[in-house]
């Protein structure tokens, strides 16, 4: 066992999704960051768009945790290796604080980490402290920090809602409901990092705004157990694995890239919406993102759509995900009707929703072993092929998600974590 490192951390969660994590936890990284601090910032559970943000305001890069996903003991490990190098350690949870199996209470109780709760001000005043007592006493056993107010109306409302506060519950200050705070949304979450010119501008205004109602103390240090040492077999030595990222395809772990270079993998990054060719590949890896938003430029790159035909048809492997798998198909229409030819590649069309169609993680038995993701799709996709395999969610969440496959070609909607089974990952992959 590696030896234990200490680093103040904490886990920033709320009673409900909506309430404006996201830009509280974006708006404490680049306060700590822009007083020479290093802040290293992690995402709790399946999640792409939040990390984007989290990374601009953090200056370094955001990975997952979760109990189930990633694994008790890998979390461990990238918490332990950030605490290594970081002043402080922040944690984004997910949804509401005990919403889910495994919670984000769940893992601030494991590894330690007090939370802080952010609550919406919102129409609120002296309720604000009852709900705030409620989420640091519902478990006795959990490791309480203290509470953020957000999107505060003026000082007198502010001062009205740390009042509130009773059994010396911390108050951490409150965040304006200024809109040039806000992060704007989509329907599969926030809008990506790179879509925002403004976004660095938002990030110093909220920092600024949290600086002026509160100190910048630092929470506790949390002592960080080192993890079991690792043994990999699997290897991607000398293999080159195109992986799309542009506008259309950007839901990309972190910690899958991560992943394939450690194995040995050599990665060329390539836009299947810009690039009339693809570079010397030997596997192509097809994230999610948003193909429906760029659907008739990506069919009108007919150079690109030939030369993915033509490396399928060559027996080379081919792995797409979600928006990967929609971008295969012979056609996608998009909410307003608008239909476009694509790859062809997968027999069938997928179509636009407004409402949301699925949204659980997923265990998947594929020949090359189990492999863990998530789903989370507003699109139904109808195709003649029978499935290789289909999802199991742990906590019985919609899902169930089929697999395809032809020749090398594997497709789904369950975006995979990688290392929840590396010697699965780089079969997928490996010529």
């Amino acid at each position: 066992m590696s030896q234990s490192r200490h680093c103040p951390a904490v886990l920033i969660a709320a009673p409900a999704s909506g309430q404006g994590k996201t830009t509280v936890t974006a708006a404490l990284a680049r306060l700590h960051r822009n007083l020479g601090r290093k802040v290293r910032v992690f995402k709790c559970g399946p999640d792409f768009l939040d990390p984007m943000i989290l990374e601009r305001a953090s200056g370094a890069p955001v990975y997952q945790l979760d109990l189930w996903m990633i694994g008790a003991e890998e979390s461990r490990r990238l918490l332990w290796e950030a605490a290594g190098e970081a002043d402080l350690i922040l944690i984004e949870g997910v949804m509401g604080l005990f919403d889910g199996t495994p919670s984000s209470a769940d893992l601030a109780r494991h590894f330690g980490v007090p939370v802080l709760a952010v609550i919406d001000g919102t129409a609120m005043a002296q309720t604000f402290g009852a709900l705030a007592l409620g989420l640091a006493r519902y478990q006795a056993d959990l490791p309480f920090a203290g509470v953020l107010a957000n999107r505060v109306g003026s000082l007198r409302h502010a001062q009205l809602l740390e009042g509130s506060l009773t059994e010396g519950l911390r108050w951490y200050g409150g965040l304006s409901r200024e809109r040039g705070i806000e992060l704007p949304s989509r329907h599969l979450g926030l809008v990506q990092a790179s879509e925002l010119n403004d976004l660095d501008t938002r990030l110093d205004a909220a920092a600024e705004a949290l600086a002026a109602s509160c100190d910048a103390a630092m929470p506790p240090p949390v002592t960080f157990v080192g993890p079991e040492p690792q043994v990999r077999a699997a290897s991607l030595d000398g293999v080159r694995i195109g992986v799309a990222r542009d506008e259309a395809f950007a839901f990309t772990y972190g910690a899958n890239l991560e992943l394939l270079r450690s194995l040995g993998a050599q990665l060329e990054f390539f836009s299947p919406l810009h690039d009339r060719e693809l570079p010397v590949v030997d596997s192509l890896y097809l994230p999610g993102g948003y193909p429906e938003l760029h659907h008739h430029a990506l069919a009108a790159n007919a150079p690109m759509s030939e030369a993915i035909r033509a490396h399928h048809a060559q027996g080379k492997p081919l792995l797409a995900e979600c928006g990967g798998m929609l971008y295969l198909l012979d056609a996608l229409t998009d909410v307003a009707g608008e239909r476009a030819e694509l790859l062809g590649l997968l027999p069938g069309e997928a179509t636009m929703q407004k409402r949301l169609a699925a949204l659980a993680l997923q265990a998947v038995e594929l020949p090359e072993g189990t492999l863990r993701g998530h789903t989370y799709h507003h699109s139904l996709t109808s195709t003649p092929l029978e499935p290789i395999a289909r999802g199991l969610s742990p906590n019985g969440g919609r899902g169930n998600e089929a697999v395809y496959r032809l020749g090398r070609l594997t497709a789904s909607y369950v975006h995979f974590y990688f290392p929840s089974n590396p010697d699965a990952a780089a079969a997928l992959l490996r010529p």
